[in-house]
């Protein structure tokens, strides 16, 4: 979309010096500005405080973009032109500071779109809209962004909702996760409901068994003391993975505009088994890594990062299943974990193997299909299908892969996700944003599975840095009968 149909906007970003806006919310504009998506007058107000002026905001913001961009993305002089739309206004959730600075910025342009973004701790969403009501701030074409998580648990986050939402009307809140803006993912929806070829055949009564794991190489470095207050489940599955989750199994929703994917996904989180305390024992892993080895260098364990004894799960692992006619009986295995020996994000839809080979002798050949949807990196998809190798002497089976990747297909560079979501934020459009009781209803089924391993003493297991993760966590598929697909790792 041109510059011209996205509507003029004062873009703020409360924590505006802080990790989140320089490594992606920053970039991510500046890279929207390159690509002349930004329109004249565009301004991003950053709040913090740090007591920076303006002209030494933009010096720490040319720095970070240097640093986190590469360099043909910052040719010539369009990050002269980016800077020059930064202002930098030193003020606190409290009320402290110059607010009175940040209101006269906002008043110079009263009709425009404004976008508060709040990039801190979600325990000051609350404060921070209410000091933007306050002070008359709060527009008819205002809108609030809300990272995750949003809260530590369901009451946290139903008074933070409250909160929020005593300022800002439903359709004014954006609750982000930036999962729901990468490529691979929107496609995931083409894919469905796009393609007659697929989706007859996407049900429990041919598909054996769903895989979504979200595996990181890196630690938590810097966000150690935010992260050990969190934990894999409350970061990790509460939303990135029960997002796609959703997004696997939801019905066909009667348009992607409006609320109808948004209501469709809440109709799968509220069929999800509720997890009891022997579900918990038998079907849940909570592990932590261990000093090791990534790509052939020593790595601290995460106790080492934090420099204190923690019993956070870094690894956490879960057999879900939703109770509907369409997937009732089949389970999905979500697992995600740190410093494991690769970087990657995949949904693997393992079908049914054949009932009856014809070809006797041959069974043991008969693999399943799997169609695999690569979320990062390098975003595509694999179908693994059977094909007979060529020569004579009788059929030899062996696995073949259709592999499509995005960037060879296509050959331009995707948006990131902040890219495509921040600028839905700017345009008013919903679709890929969570609504209140979509949060709401994950926690309601993310947190008894943490009750349960407080009151049953569910025990942490351990994993060398640098591996695949933890034992139990392979017992717990293989129990069944199945194994963990190994793309994301292997």
């Amino acid at each position: 979309m041109p510059a011209a149909m996205v509507p003029a906007c004062d873009f703020v970003v409360f924590g505006g010096t802080g990790d989140l806006a320089m490594r992606k919310l920053l970039p991510a504009l500046y890279l929207r500005d390159a690509d002349g998506q930004l329109p004249h007058g565009f301004r991003v107000l950053a709040v913090s405080r740090s007591g920076l002026g303006t002209a030494g905001y933009r010096g720490k913001v040319e720095a970070e973009l240097r640093n986190h961009l590469p360099p043909d993305a910052l040719a010539g002089d369009r990050i002269g032109g980016f800077l020059h739309r930064l202002h930098h206004i030193s003020a606190d959730a409290d009320g402290g500071g110059d607010w009175a600075a940040l209101a006269g910025l906002l008043g110079e342009a009263p009709g425009r779109v404004r976008v508060f973004y709040l990039a801190c701790a979600s325990d000051l969403y609350g404060p921070i809209s209410r000091q933007l009501a306050a002070r008359g701030l709060v527009s008819e074409q205002a809108r609030v962004v809300l990272e995750k998580p949003i809260g530590t648990g369901l009451a946290s986050a139903r008074e933070i909702n409250q909160e929020v939402g005593g300022v800002f009307g439903e359709p004014q809140i954006f609750r982000i996760d930036h999962y729901l803006g990468k490529e691979a993912v929107q496609n995931l929806l083409v894919l469905r409901f796009a393609n007659m070829v697929l989706e007859p055949l996407w049900s429990a009564a041919t598909i054996d068994h769903i895989q979504i794991s979200v595996c990181e190489s890196l630690g938590v470095g810097q966000r150690a003391g935010y992260y050990d207050g969190s934990g894999a489940l409350r970061d990790m599955i509460q939303n990135h993975l029960l997002q796609l989750l959703c997004l696997v199994a939801m019905e066909p929703p009667a348009s992607v505009a409006d609320d109808g994917v948004r209501d469709e996904k809440l109709k799968v989180l509220r069929a999800l088994q509720p997890i009891s305390a022997g579900w918990a024992r038998a079907h849940t892993v909570r592990a932590q890594y261990t000093a090791g080895l990534i790509g052939g260098q020593p790595v601290p364990g995460y106790q080492d990062e934090l420099d204190a004894p923690s019993d956070t799960e870094t690894f956490a692992a879960v057999k879900a299943e939703v109770h509907n006619m369409r997937w009732r009986g089949m389970p999905f295995y979500l697992r995600t974990g740190k410093r494991l020996e690769r970087h990657g994000s995949e949904i693997v839809v393992v079908f049914r193997a054949v009932p009856h080979s014809i070809w006797p002798g041959l069974d043991g050949s008969m693999t399943a299909n799997r169609l695999v949807i690569r979320i990062q990196p390098d975003d595509g998809l694999r179908l693994s299908m059977l094909a007979k190798e060529p020569g004579p002497g009788g059929i030899r089976l062996r696995p073949v892969d259709l592999d499509l990747t995005f960037a060879e297909q296509f050959g331009s560079r995707s948006p990131d996700a902040y890219e495509r979501l921040l600028m839905d934020v700017v345009r008013g459009h919903p679709t890929l944003f969570m609504r209140r009781d979509e949060v709401e209803a994950a926690w309601a089924w993310t947190e008894p599975i943490l009750h349960h391993w407080q009151a049953t003493n569910v025990p942490l297991q351990r994993y060398p840095a640098g591996t695949a993760g933890p034992a139990a966590a392979a017992e717990l598929i293989e129990r069944d009968g199945r194994h963990w697909h190994q793309g994301a790792l292997a």
